[in-house]
């Protein structure tokens, strides 16, 4: 299977195509990855270099793809952090593109905005580029808690909030939703929860919190999930293998002592996946 990746690429680090990439390839796919920026290390670091790769060079890279007969063949389409806001625009465009040639191909979204640490760290219009267009669009998207709440306009302090906002994101087009770092008040500490939910079904994932903060876990769960789903088109099973995968990866970079993710040396956790965490019913 093949799969287009459209979001960030850094030179130092795993997040973005950085994580996304070498994953989705361990598990047997291939990937045609598209930057959205170019930098040398992801901006958690506070200072970085490099440049954010204009919409329209974007536009052009995946017209290439296209001439060369890759829209007819991809099976899906990932999309990540963008740059600017018209790289948005571009994305949604080609994926249209995409299921005009092979109306089976999938659309994953990953929303990236914020978190509740760092509060919205994109530049203006991006969030309303995926509010309104990308979302709309996707086939799965897979927000992180606090962007659940700002993609939805609604709060999510409880389960039945969440869940509440979970079939606000439905109802904008979006047949899978994946939500990760899940606090609720009903969420023990310690711990955080994922939900996942497909129609009218509902399940939540809950791990122990790992004392680390690093950029890609989330660029990694969303191309786990992605990959695992089109093996065997279960929302549940995915997610719970996707998170398995990238619960072993935090825990050797923990163990290792490392600032990004261990991809290399905790590689077999994701591709191999020898445990799958339970799920919960809602």
């Amino acid at each position: 299977m093949n799969i287009l990746s459209v979001q960030s690429h850094v030179a130092f680090g795993h997040v973005g195509n950085s994580a996304a990439v070498f994953a989705l390839q361990r598990l047997g796919f291939e990937v045609w990855p598209v930057p959205t920026v170019l930098f040398s290390n992801h901006p958690g670091y506070g200072a970085w270099r490099g440049t954010v790769v204009e919409a329209r060079i974007v536009r052009d890279m995946l017209l290439g793809i296209e001439e060369r007969g890759g829209f007819a063949a991809c099976d899906a389409v990932l999309s990540g952090y963008l740059g600017e806001a018209d790289t948005g625009a571009a994305t949604v465009e080609a994926v249209a593109r995409v299921k005009r040639v092979n109306p089976r191909a999938l659309y994953c979204c990953d929303p990236v905005i914020g978190d509740r640490q760092s509060g919205i760290y994109v530049r203006p219009g991006i969030a309303e580029s995926f509010r309104d267009s990308a979302v709309p669009a996707a086939d799965i998207v897979t927000p992180n808690h606090f962007e659940l709440e700002l993609l939805t306009g609604r709060p999510a302090t409880d389960l039945r909030q969440t869940l509440k906002a979970v079939d606000a994101l439905h109802a904008r087009g979006p047949r899978i939703v994946v939500v990760t770092s899940v606090v609720t008040t009903e969420t023990p500490p310690e711990t955080i929860d994922l939900i996942v939910s497909e129609g009218t079904e509902k399940w939540r994932l809950r791990t122990p919190r790992l004392p680390l903060t690093l950029g890609g876990a989330g660029d990694l769960l969303a191309a786990l999930f992605l990959g695992r789903y089109l093996r065997d088109r279960s929302a549940p099973h995915a997610l719970s293998l996707a998170t398995a995968g990238v619960f072993g990866v935090l825990e050797r970079t923990l163990a290792l002592g490392a600032r990004e993710l261990a991809l290399i040396a905790a590689q077999e956790a994701f591709c191999a996946a020898p445990r799958r965490l339970p799920l919960e019913r809602l």
